[in-house]
């Protein structure tokens, strides 16, 4: 196993959900931790495996969603803006809920982000105005299955 592969390796999801790839989790887990290259990293190896097929453009969004706010982290605010709108050319190709993940919700984010970089002529870092995002997948459990709502 090559440096890289077990690096990303050690990034992967370390408590497994039943039924979600654990590098797709990686990748949440990461970008809820603000460790969003390392996230571009994780979800890479589920994407470069299906970039030509159904969720291909959904993966690519969500890497460059997590590009995007590497670049925020280092002030390039520009280029983030140009790789978010890249994100939500490819998230919209997806309606309500894909792989677990509310695409509407990460959309409407990455559209008021958007508007603040361009408002604001690029001068103002909204990584560092508003909170860090934080992505939930849906995922159903057995208490949610039976009618109980988690909080």
């Amino acid at each position: 196993m090559s440096k890289k592969a077990e690096r990303i390796a050690s990034m992967v999801g370390a408590a497994p959900v039943a039924g979600i790839d654990p590098y797709y989790q990686g990748y949440f887990d990461n970008f809820n931790r603000g460790l969003y290259y390392e996230a571009h990293d994780v979800l890479e190896q589920i994407w470069l495996k299906d970039r030509h097929g159904i969720n291909g453009a959904f993966y690519k969004g969500l890497i460059q969603l997590a590009g995007a706010l590497v670049h925020l982290q280092k002030q390039r605010m520009q280029p983030a803006c140009s790789l978010l709108k890249l994100a939500s050319a490819n998230l919209a190709l997806y309606e309500g809920t894909h792989e677990h993940l509310d695409v509407l919700g990460v959309l409407a984010f990455i559209e008021h982000w958007i508007a603040m970089l361009q408002l604001r002529n690029f001068q103002v870092n909204p990584l560092r105005e508003e909170p860090a995002p934080i992505l939930r997948l849906e995922v159903a459990t057995p208490a949610a299955e039976s009618g109980a709502k988690l909080q």
